[in-house]
């Protein structure tokens, strides 16, 4: 033992107790911090990376105590994501665009409360770049850790391995991935407008191509030929200009799409990157001809190859030159389960020959006779940069439907192709290639030449691998392979399906040999395992397209540059570049360098609302300031007035800004002595949004501007004049709510001048909410004053000052101007022919006081005109004895009367029909009656909605009415609507003061019901259970407008919103001239829509000022009618759906009795003569025919009717065959293959829903076997419509069902479409000029019906680049 290792290892117990003590001394600090930071509040920080794809969808969570220091809360968020602090931004994140706000101060120590941080609600912030640059990885030492490998992601890809000395932070809330950003990568990213991830993977493969890059530098744009917008090398050049100098983190592609002619859909619309490519090249080689790069695509991307016949017998061979761009490689052969397994096994499937015998021999023009022949392809020449396109989009002729091949297929990343050159040995008769253009053709023939296959492949015949017009023998493959190895550069990589999917580039760079993910904006560092991952390949083997709808990721495009060293170029050097491509270079960073400033600007701008009311014309304006943060308030005054446009209204110095707040119309506070604060300061800071507003407030010369303060109560002063029945516009003062009443009241007679002993002040807090202030010593606050009031303010020498508040004068006043509201109604036309037979209330001439002797007097002030009680009476008996004789002649068969006409044609009037129009237009009702009886009103009048469902309007009225109903509004100080959240009636929030205010009323105003209410309000009797309210009514005649037409008359009415629709009828009966039954009213809305109102018992609390009112003639809906529009079903017809007529039903209606009803409406308005028994009625549902009804199905009972109810009517063929519920009818159409056709439809009527029951049907009406009969249920709406062209292999035919109730069919209703067909009956065959003939008729036979031609999951469209920038004009070569 080692000397003193003994003491070492017990320590003495002093020592013990002391580290014991200190130990509890440290966990007694540590509780009382947690004590501490428990009575703390706490601020929840919730950060979203938004600097990368891979983690927009992650979030870090920070529970912070709020007297943190924001540099502290930058540390943490640091610390959590693993980025270097201060090369980060903090937006706020609220739902809010984070381009509008500015960042966070990662210097301050402003604690998170004084940042506007909201303890106890979550904090949603955004972690952005800062300065347009990504936050830098905070690198760490990765020896220390162990071996294990996070897992990453590049593009779609999740990979494995680690990049450099990078680490991941995983947290299981938060996880990030090593990818590193663009000032390590030194590369830029490309913005997706929509769709556009093609066209990006093929702009970054350009861009990383030297020759390619360096080409288009040195080409020069001449603006004074082209237009820089249209020309498509110009952009091109400026977005790599951006691509290599810009420190932006992507740039945007839409000046380059702009230039190949396309707009805004077009980035909406994803195609094929290599058909991109193809026509972008094209459009390359228009643009370039006539200057130095007319043939840079060919030099760099053209290849040659013979197509070739050669016969087996003679040897003689036919044969023709082709070029190609890229070689497309097969990944499986048709009808094979079994793929190539690399490149170089598809490359030489590509040149393997076929064999032309038996039905396909070749004809030998030596022999002149057919003859076995071997077809092939043989490569004369690769390009420098070689493109191999793996076609894993392939169509299955089985489904019908596009699919991918996701098989594995693998490439090398050195790729020699002189093994795919078939070289022939020379013979005296074998003649070596031409090449004198794109097609040559030739022959070459050796007698000598053996038929065997294996000994021809051995051949020498020579290639050419230059573009010379002259024959050249190439020296022996062994000497060529050094030349034709290709290095792979590009990947272009599809992740997704046939259907879309996502494209995206692995690009290795030339410069350091290192590959990169450009992934739209995102670009990052990636391995060589991640190239190998998207060979493809999936689980499993289901047979051939086994993954044809799997999603998966794979290669798609392949590009290889031949390695030459005399040939390969390095990119040019910032000073190698053309002097054009430098000044391009410095414009555009002159550009990014102001967008920056701009950017920096925007982030220091405070942008608040503000309002201004207008001098003159007294409206109040609002626009929004846009102030930079150093502005001072005088500066911000000055920009203010020129923004409102008050140059000529009024001198600047008669203007200032004060603090506002627009939804309680609230001045807040004032500025004074602070003009040259700056508005940063005044407004707390750049922020989002602002919880306030700005006010431009103005004033007379001869005024001076009032001082506002925090704290302070405004109050709007309306002055009452009893004698004059007027309230005056509002008088603004400020008080405070610690203000006595007593004080109050002083201080309103100095500001109006009347005298305080006898003022009256009544609060209006809300709608229908009076308040006098009787108490004194109490405060406003106790009141109910808030920071906006308004009161109304009386002081007068009248006895109404001693009566009871809700008995007075004032408060009836005060009442009627809080609900009333001025409508403008629009009066039928006065037609002779009509108005003859109309039941008038007017007098002819003279006074409107008096009425005809035979006309009853109610009691009443002297001019009151006969009550509308007496009026319905005598109005009503009439209608019940019409009626009765309606029904007794109904019931005798006659049902020639149309309803709609005998209503109200026929009944007499109960006052003398003399033309009284001078009158009416005088008149003005305040009349001075009650509502009339409940019960009958109900008879005639009373909607029906204490039914359930039993409404009858428009859906759109019917919304409306009932929406507005069901959530009365209270009115804020300023009479602005508030929605109740609860939903009551506000009726019932005042009904205490209306029971005060009933007592002991005098009848001198109309009464209308309290409540819309059901028919449990009234006794038998027929009195309201409830109080009655009196209501308002004032009409006078209107100027009418211009273009209402001649005998149109408008009305100005000035009516209680609280009246109900049937008593506001009533009050129009005597200017209509008819009962209110036989009138309708429409409300007009925006772009003169009108709709019904039929609910009578609803007030007109959803009308507001100024709304307009058409009255139209007609009977109006009974209790339990409904109105129903009637469609004619003509299923044979291009348009199966024919507006008819619309009717009324009612409930406990049969449909018999609807049908006897309609007969003479269809006679007199459709010209139909149609029998009872000969048309049906049937539901309609959208354009679809529904159930059958039967003729004793009740209405309401049997068949479930609502308002705005829809149905068929089909005139029948023949006997009704329905009779009963049980049976199904499907209408049946007959397709015929072998001439291409569909029979009319026919109606099927089975007794149950057995398919062999249908298959009987069928026979019946077709006469094809049973075993024969093949059917389909038509898809879509009626009639099901689909072209003839797609009919045969579109639907499911034959389904393996034995009931027609079961999936797929679901067919438990009638008017469901089956198509049949005959399943010996044979295809017809159409040649192309009959397909394209009968696709053109089918085309517009759809079109015109509405349906599709063709069944498609998405419309594709051709992909096209316009030459001139115009789409309407496609130069683009194909």
């Amino acid at each position: 033992m080692v000397p003193g290792e003994e003491n070492q290892l017990v320590p003495k117990e002093d020592v013990f107790w002391r580290c014991r003590q200190n130990i509890f001394d440290e966990m007694k600090k540590k509780f009382l911090q947690i004590e501490n930071a428990a009575e703390e509040p706490r601020v929840l920080c919730i950060i979203q990376d938004t600097t990368n794809s891979k983690t927009v969808n992650e979030r870090i969570t920070l529970n912070l105590p709020a007297s943190t220091p924001l540099r502290k809360l930058f540390e943490d968020v640091a610390n959590k994501v693993g980025y270097i602090n201060g090369t980060f931004d903090l937006v706020w994140g609220n739902g809010i665009n984070t381009a509008d706000m500015a960042p966070l101060d990662h210097t301050s120590d402003k604690s998170l409360l004084d940042a506007n941080f909201e303890p106890g609600k979550k904090n949603f912030l955004h972690l952005t770049d800062k300065d347009g640059e990504q936050p830098q990885i905070l690198l760490e030492d990765s020896s220390a850790g162990d071996d294990s490998v996070h897992d990453k992601f590049i593009g779609p890809l999740p990979r494995e391995g680690s990049v450099g000395s990078t680490s991941d932070y995983v947290s299981q809330s938060y996880s990030y991935s090593s990818i590193l950003n663009k000032s390590e990568t030194g590369y830029v990213g490309l913005v997706n407008q929509a769709m556009t991830c093609y066209l990006n993977s093929l702009l970054q493969t350009l861009f990383m191509t030297p020759e390619f890059r360096n080409a288009l530098y040195k080409w020069e744009f001449e603006e004074s030929e082209e237009d820089p917008v249209t020309s498509i090398p110009y952009q091109l050049q400026r977005l790599f200009v951006l691509l290599q100098t810009s420190k932006k983190r992507a740039i945007e592609t839409t000046d380059v799409t702009r230039s190949f002619g396309w707009d805004s859909s077009e980035a909406w619309q994803q195609h094929d990157v290599q058909e991109l490519c193809r026509v972008m090249f094209d459009a390359l080689e228009q643009k370039w001809k006539q200057t130095e790069q007319a043939d840079l695509i060919n030099e760099l991307y053209q290849g040659k190859l013979k197509d070739y016949v050669r016969c087996l017998e003679c040897g003689y061979e036919g044969w023709r030159i082709d070029t190609y761009l890229d070689i497309p490689l097969v990944i499986r052969p048709y009808g094979s389960s079994q793929a190539f397994a690399s490149v170089e096994e598809a490359l030489h499937a590509f040149i393997q020959p076929e064999i032309l015998d038996g039905p396909n021999q070749y004809f030998c023009e030596r022999c002149k006779k057919k003859c076995d022949a071997r077809k092939g392809l043989r490569f004369l020449h690769f390009p420098y940069l070689l493109t191999l396109q793996l076609k894993r989009f392939d169509f299955d002729y089985t489904t019908m439907h596009r699919i991918k091949l996701n098989d594995r297929m693998t490439f090398p990343e050195e790729l020699d192709m002189s093994t795919f050159i078939d070289v022939e040995d020379e013979s005296p008769q074998t003649e070596s290639c031409t090449d004198s253009g794109a097609e040559n053709e030739g022959s070459c023939h050796s007698d000598q030449m053996s038929n065997d296959f294996s000994n021809d492949d051995g051949v020498d015949e020579g290639i050419c691998l230059e573009n010379n017009s002259g024959a050249e023998k190439i020296p022996k493959p062994g000497l060529e392979k050094n030349s034709l190895i290709y290095e792979l550069f590009s990947v272009m990589v599809h992740s997704g399906s046939a259907a879309g999917g996502h494209y995206y580039a692995c690009i290795k760079s030339f410069s350091d040999d290192q590959w990169y993910s450009f992934n739209d904006q995102h670009v990052s560092r990636i391995t060589q395992e991640d190239i190998k991952k998207t060979h493809g390949g999936s689980s499993g083997s289901r047979g051939y397209y086994s993954s044809a709808f799997a999603s998966s990721t794979n290669a798609y495009m392949l590009i290889y540059r031949l390695k030459d060293p005399a040939r390969n170029a390095k990119f040019l050097e910032v000073d190698e570049y053309p002097e054009h491509i430098k000044n391009l270079v410095h414009r555009e960073r002159e550009l990014e360098e102001q967008e920056k400033r701009q950017r920096e600007i925007e982030r220091n701008t405070c942008k608040i609302k503000l309002f201004c009311l207008h001098p003159v014309k007294q409206v109040m304006m609002e626009n929004k300031l846009e102030v930079h943060k150093d502005k001072t308030l005088k500066e911000a005054v000055e920009m203010a007035y020129k923004m409102m446009d008050l140059e000529e209204v009024i001198p600047m110095d008669c203007c200032r800004l004060v603090k506002y707040d627009e939804f309680h119309d609230y001045l807040e506070r004032s500025y004074e002595g602070e003009e040259d604060t700056p508005m940063g300061l005044l407004l707390g800071g750049v922020k989002s949004t602002y919880m306030f507003d700005l006010l431009l407030e103005t004033r007379r010369p001869d005024q001076v501007f009032q001082s506002y303060k925090s704290g302070e109560a405004m109050v709007k002063v309306h002055v009452v004049d009893l004698k004059t029945e007027s309230i005056a516009a509002p008088i603004t003062v400020r008080a405070y709510l610690n203000q006595t009443v007593t004080d109050f009241k002083q201080f309103i007679s100095k500001a109006i001048h009347l005298p305080a002993e006898t003022m009256r002040i009544v609060l209006e807090r809300c709608y229908n909410d009076l308040r006098l202030l009787t108490v004194p010593s109490k405060t406003l606050k106790l009141e109910g004053f808030f920071r906006s009031n308004k009161v109304f303010v009386e002081s007068s020498e009248t006895l109404d000052y001693q009566m009871a508040f809700t008995d007075s004068h004032l408060w009836k006043l005060l009442d009627r101007h809080a609900n009333t509201i001025r409508l403008f109604v629009l009066l039928p036309e006065q037609s002779p022919g009509s108005y003859s037979k109309r039941t008038a209330y007017q007098k002819a001439g003279g006074d409107s006081g008096n009425v005809d002797d035979d006309c009853e007097r109610v009691k009443g002030p002297a001019g009151s005109l006969k009550s509308v009680e007496a009026i319905l009476e005598e109005s009503t008996e009439k209608l019940k004895s019409l009626s009765l004789q309606q029904q007794q002649e109904g019931d005798n068969g006659d049902s020639s009367k149309s309803t709609e006409t005998s209503d109200f044609e026929n009944i007499e009037s109960p006052l003398n029909e003399r033309d009284s129009s001078a009158s009416v237009d005088n008149r003005e009702l305040e009349q001075h009656m009650q509502t009339s009886d409940p019960e009958h009103f109900q008879s005639e009048e009373r909607s029906d909605s204490d039914v359930n469902n039993d409404r009858s309007t428009s859906s759109v009225d019917s919304d409306i009415l009932s929406s507005s109903h069901s959530s009365d509004t209270l009115c804020n100080a300023d009479n602005a609507q508030i929605p109740l959240a609860n939903g009551l009636d506000s009726h019932s929030i005042t009904s205490s003061r209306r029971t005060k205010a009933n007592e002991g009323k005098k009848e001198t105003w109309d009464t209308a019901e309290e409540d819309s209410g059901t028919d449990s309000e009234y006794d038998e009797s027929g009195k309201s259970r409830g109080e009655i309210q009196y209501m308002y009514f004032k009409a006078e005649p209107y100027a009418a407008d211009e273009g209402s037409g001649e005998g149109h008359k408008w009305l100005m009415v000035h009516v209680d919103k609280r009246i109900t629709l049937a008593t506001f009828k009533q009050h129009l009966e005597p200017f209509v001239g008819v009962l209110s039954s036989h009138f309708k009213v429409f409300r007009v809305y925006a772009s003169n829509q009108e709709f019904e109102s039929v609910r009578l018992n609803e007030t007109l609390s959803s009308f507001s000022d100024d709304n307009k009112i058409t009255i139209r003639l007609g009977r109006a809906l009974k209790k339990g009618e409904y109105r129903v529009k009637v469609y004619q079903l003509l299923v044979n017809e291009q348009e199966p759906c024919k507006f008819l007529l619309d009717a009324v039903f009612a409930k406990g209606m049969t449909v018999r009795q609807s049908k006897e009803e309609l007969i003479p409406q269809l006679r007199e308005q459709c010209g139909l003569e149609l029998s009872i028994d000969r048309f049906r009625l049937r539901k309609k549902t959208w354009k679809n025919p529904g159930t059958v009804f039967l003729d004793y199905h009740i209405y309401e009972e049997d068949i479930n009717i609502s308002s705005n109810w829809e149905v068929f009517l089909e005139v029948l063929d023949g006997v009704e065959k329905m009779k009963s519920m049980s049976q199904l009818a499907v209408l049946s159409r007959r397709w015929r293959p072998s001439e291409m056709k569909l029979d009319p439809f026919q109606e099927v009527v089975l007794e149950s829903s057995s398919v062999d029951e249908l298959r009987e049907k069928l026979y019946e009406i077709s006469g094809i076997p049973l075993e024969d009969i093949e059917f389909a249920k038509g898809r879509g709406t009626f009639p099901c419509d689909i072209s003839v062209l797609d009919i045969h292999q579109d639907l499911d035919w034959n389904p393996k069902v034995s009931t027609l109730n079961v999936w797929p069919l679901y067919i438990c209703d009638d008017g469901a479409v089956i198509f049949y067909r005959d399943r010996t009956e044979e295809l017809m065959e159409l040649t192309d000029e009959q397909r394209n003939e009968l696709m053109k008729k089918e085309s517009s036979r759809l079109q015109k019906t509405g349906h599709r031609v063709t069944y498609s999951p998405r419309k594709e469209k051709a992909l096209k680049i316009y030459l001139d920038g115009a789409p309407n004009k496609d130069l683009t070569q194909d």
